[in-house]
């Protein structure tokens, strides 16, 4: 037997127990279609599919609390379903966990298929679950696994590094989804580190920052992988402005927002200047989200400022 036909029976057999959500999850995602098996043994899978009742995501909040189905020794379809995927029932009766009995690896196999949406709820589920999501093991498969070509990638220079699988699969995760969602082309590791360095920089700081320094850095940091100017300026703006877009709406994003806001003032040269669409996302989110956060000084004051850089104000900016 196949380790990917072991995978699907052991889970067959846990209908009801601690990895039936996991089974379920499994199912509703269709990834048992990628899974080496033969045609016959697929059908079954897909006709279980299309009959069986899939649970929501929210039942592995409950599993720990489920009682553990008894096994009855003289049980012969018991005997059946743990014989078939190698498992031996405990000689005492009670619950038994059969993922406890699983090994890591072919635990990491089944927890990958999982969506990846549900990944956080499945680390609070056991103890050794949230251990192996700690792990680099799971994050290395799920990154091949994902992006194929991952593995090939060569390291590139420049002070932002790869980090671990897990940064690895971040990164890419956040460049394929965010940064280059509506793209063709491959899909850009480099752009999603540099977005995980930026947003790092911006929240966790602790002394003030030089923002033209930061960007900077940023713009040598593409050059130095061999993207032109103009490239480098393009994947640099896009980055800020999902980066702005997504910081949390506190007080401590308000007053780094007004010290970028003034800082930016200072001209540099292409392509270490600032693009358009990234000062409307500064002054946007000033206007908008921390409309109420601004004084009258400091409203007049910002106002004056967008009205040196744009042309256009829109009527949703004016009135303190």
């Amino acid at each position: 037997m196949s380790r990917d036909r072991m995978m699907l029976s052991t889970l067959q057999s846990l209908r009801g127990d601690s990895g039936g959500a996991i089974y379920d999850r499994f199912l509703c995602s269709g990834a048992w279609r990628g899974l080496d098996i033969d045609d016959d043994y697929a059908q079954s899978v897909k006709s279980q599919e299309q009959n069986d009742f899939i649970p929501s995501p929210r039942r592995f909040y409950e599993l720990n609390k489920e009682p553990a189905r008894s096994l009855n020794s003289n049980d012969s379809s018991t005997k059946i379903q743990t014989a078939s995927c190698g498992l031996q029932p405990d000689s005492e009766e009670g619950g038994i966990d059969y993922m406890d009995k699983l090994p890591d690896h072919l635990l990491i196999e089944i927890l990958v298929r999982v969506p990846t949406s549900d990944w956080i709820v499945a680390a609070c589920v056991k103890k050794r679950w949230g251990a192996i999501f700690q792990g680099d093991g799971l994050w290395q498969t799920a990154l091949i696994r994902r992006w194929p070509g991952a593995g090939n990638a060569k390291r590139w220079p420049g002070p932002i590094g790869r980090g671990s699988a897990k940064r690895r699969f971040t990164a890419l995760n956040v460049s394929s989804s965010l940064l280059f969602q509506n793209s063709k082309s491959e899909v850009d590791e480099m752009a999603g580190h540099v977005y995980l360095y930026l947003k790092e920089q911006l929240e966790l700081a602790t002394l003030p920052l030089s923002y033209g320094l930061l960007h900077g850095t940023i713009i040598d940091q593409f050059l130095a992988c061999g993207k032109n100017s103009e490239e480098a300026h393009d994947v640099a703006s896009q980055i800020w402005v999902a980066v702005l877009g997504n910081l949390e709406e506190t007080e401590r994003t308000f007053h780094l927002l007004m010290r970028i806001a003034e800082e930016w003032e200072v001209f540099l040269p292409f392509p270490y200047s600032k693009s358009h669409a990234v000062q409307w996302r500064l002054f946007e989110r000033l206007f908008t989200d921390f409309r109420d956060c601004l004084s009258q000084f400091d409203y007049f004051n910002v106002l004056s400022r967008a009205k040196h850089k744009f042309d256009l104000i829109p009527a949703t900016w004016l009135g303190y």
